[in-house]
């Protein structure tokens, strides 16, 4: 799932005089984050911009929340004299659009067909830009991979095949405007917990996942269905030992290695999974829904005659490689045979999660060169997240 992020200019009140009502209400404050507005236009292009990027949960929350967090993107860029130029900005659509396997002009008509203005997308695209040259001024020449760190990577990637490991989850939900609370919470549980029953009763009171009536334990799963953030430092630890927290679309989770093997697995050669994903009603009617769904269907395709008179995206088959799987699909995914199912909550909805195939291993490992990459941008992805927090945590943010 892409969590859409992009840049509005603020609007102000000034020549609002003249419009009529509708649109004064249009473009009237939203929100105000330090000095800067968020207008109601702004937000109901984020909704549609979420909607067609099919993002999950509560769509306005996240609409709001992602506005906000570019407010504070914008300031610290302005305040670094940071800028990219326009040829940056079209490159940086041809690549987002390329994702599609579309050039910029066809991504931007199918958003305008969706009530999306090109202008969004553009603001869009340029706050990622600018958000990626913040982070590289500001962290990038304190971010030193050694050669050691590398020879883990790449020894985690080749021992990866071959190892299954088996987990105790909590998972500490956060929603717009707690994510440092969130953080701050699975960070004195990491260092509070000592025992595998301690971490249990913490897993029972505090975490959200479905698996917190169980102490938070996991199935038996390949490490590449571990999120990435954390694939390499469980291979360091000793079990019983507790990853540092790492941040999910739904909250920040910690793990407890309780076992691990590194012997051949039932699916140590799979390197790519497909799966359908179909979005229910929240709470009991999703529930029954799914249990309606599991008894009708056996493979995947059949999934198609269980959205007749649906909109089409309420169903989604994709295929992806294990390692890019969402943290909150990859271990159920694990869990799962071929065509087999499972369902759970995902913020205001409910999810119905089908593994279709596990498909063989088609690319190569990656150089020395690719490994050090990887590191430096998963160090500076932890810092970044950081430092938005902090942003956030020092602004002073005005409903209106």
């Amino acid at each position: 799932m892409i969590r859409a992020s992009f840049l509005l200019a603020a609007l102000t009140a000034f020549g609002f005089a003249g419009m009529p009502a509708a649109a004064q209400s249009q473009f009237s404050p939203r929100v105000v984050v330090n000095d800067r507005v968020i207008s109601n236009y702004e937000v109901s292009q984020r909704v549609k911009m979420l909607e067609l990027f099919q993002a999950p949960g509560d769509i306005e929350t996240e609409a709001l929340d992602g506005l906000i967090e570019d407010r504070l993107r914008l300031v610290a860029a302005q305040s670094m004299g940071l800028s990219v130029a326009p040829e940056q900005v079209m490159a940086g659509m041809e690549e987002f659009a390329g994702r599609a396997n579309l050039t910029a002009e066809q991504f931007v008509t199918a958003l305008e067909q969706g009530g999306v203005s090109a202008q969004t997308f553009r603001d869009f695209v340029e706050a990622g830009l600018l958000w990626r040259e913040v982070v590289r001024a500001r962290f990038a020449p304190a971010v030193e991979i050694t050669e050691v760190e590398v020879d883990r990577a790449l020894s985690a990637i080749t021992q990866g095949v071959n190892t299954r490991v088996l987990l105790a989850e909590i998972l500490i939900p956060f929603e717009a405007g707690n994510e440092s609370a969130a953080l701050s919470l699975a960070r004195s549980l990491r260092g509070g917990l000592t025992t595998d029953e301690e971490f249990g009763q913490a897993a029972r009171r505090y975490s959200s996942s479905s698996t917190a009536g169980r102490g938070g334990r996991l199935d038996w799963m390949p490490l590449p269905s571990v999120p990435e953030e954390v694939r390499g430092t469980i291979l360091q630890l000793a079990p019983g030992q507790i990853t540092p927290p790492v941040r999910l679309a739904e909250g920040y989770a910690i793990y407890q290695l309780r076992e691990i093997d590194r012997s051949m697995g039932r699916t140590s050669t799979t390197s790519r999974v497909e799966y359908a994903e179909m979005a229910l009603p929240p709470g009991p009617d999703g529930v029954a829904q799914a249990a309606r769904i599991r008894a009708s269907v056996d493979t995947c395709n059949d999934l198609y005659g269980q959205i007749l008179g649906q909109p089409e995206d309420s169903l989604r088959i994709e295929t992806r490689p294990q390692a890019q799987v969402p943290g909150d699909i990859a271990p159920r995914l694990a869990a799962l045979d071929e065509n087999e199912s499972t369902d759970f909550p995902r913020g205001g909805a409910h999810v119905f999660l089908m593994l279709c195939s596990r498909l063989p291993d088609i690319d190569g490992a990656p150089t020395r060169d690719e490994a050090r990459e990887l590191l430096v941008n998963q160090r500076l992805a932890s810092l970044a997240d950081a430092y938005l927090e902090e942003l956030r945590a020092e602004a002073i943010i005005r409903d209106r």
